[in-house]
């Protein structure tokens, strides 16, 4: 079996030193994870790294301020342009001209970011669970914060373990999937470095959702014929999957997986479907 310790490698960028996990030989695919304390490539994503790595070049990457990869300080910056910024820094650290961008939640975002800002990087644009870009609708539904998202804060600013359960419980569907394993890996990641974990929040509290180059984005979106395929949990409390709807309605030449009985982390309850699917998507 592939491990978390014989693939961790990292590389320095202008801004940041930026850790991943890498498997594999073929296309690039670079898999970007969500927003929630103790993600990072790895706990978003060993479940699918194997079984994508036997066809291609996987990689796992940590965003600045997650995982293994550098603090992030969000002083005068957008975290969502600022993983734009990252994908494409890591991309030219390693050479990698274009590549299939797999993202779930905020590194779907990112997927999509990068799709409609820098078209040409981007051979097929893969989202799970992602929120569609622009607005205060990112984060927001009518009645406030989603329940996910209420959770996710709540953990970030209390980072105990009742928490961090009632974390992993609310992003799936299936309550089976919130084993002990994988609530204490995500504590663990989290708590590894606190400072993390502290400047989301100071992030979060001062960003200016607007100012994000929405147009720019939306404008990007609605011309880019990069393959795109946006899987959605019909049952996620955290990003409701009206957003993959919007986006589909966006993207000239995307398709769109709504997976029934499944929550926020597609890739790990239908870890099965999800690898088949995504395989023959890049394949095809």
């Amino acid at each position: 079996m592939i491990t978390e310790t014989q693939t961790s490698q990292y590389v320095d960028t202008p801004r940041w030193r930026l850790h991943y996990n890498a498997a594999g030989e073929g296309h690039p695919v670079i898999m970007l994870h969500g927003s929630g304390p103790g993600a990072s490539g790895w706990s978003n994503f060993s479940p699918n790294f194997e079984i994508l790595a036997r066809q291609f070049r996987v990689y796992l990457l940590d965003f600045p301020g997650w995982g293994k990869s550098a603090e992030y300080d969000p002083t005068g910056e957008n975290r969502f342009m600022s993983n734009v910024e990252a994908v494409l820094s890591f991309m030219n650290a390693l050479g990698i001209e274009d590549a299939a961008l797999v993202g779930n939640s905020m590194g779907g975002l990112a997927a999509s970011m990068v799709t409609a800002l820098h078209t040409d990087r981007v051979s097929h644009c893969v989202t799970m669970g992602a929120p569609v870009p622009g607005g205060p609708q990112l984060f927001f539904q009518p009645g406030g914060a989603t329940e996910g998202l209420k959770v996710l804060f709540a953990t970030y600013a209390d980072p105990t373990p009742e928490n961090f359960r009632k974390l992993v419980e609310v992003m799936v569907f299936d309550p089976s999937f919130a084993t002990d394993a994988l609530v204490n890996q995500r504590s663990a990641t989290a708590l590894a470095n606190p400072a993390h974990l502290h400047n989301f929040l100071r992030g979060i509290a001062a960003m200016n959702i607007d100012d994000m180059g929405q147009e720019a984005v939306f404008d990007g979106l609605a011309k880019a014929q990069t393959p795109a395929l946006l899987i959605h949990g019909r049952d996620d409390r955290t990003v409701g999957v009206e957003h993959a709807m919007r986006l589909a309605g966006v993207m000239p030449n995307a398709t769109l997986a709504v997976f029934n009985r499944c929550g926020h982390w597609a890739q790990l309850e239908h870890a099965a479907r999800f690898n088949a699917l995504v395989a023959a998507f890049i394949k095809a």
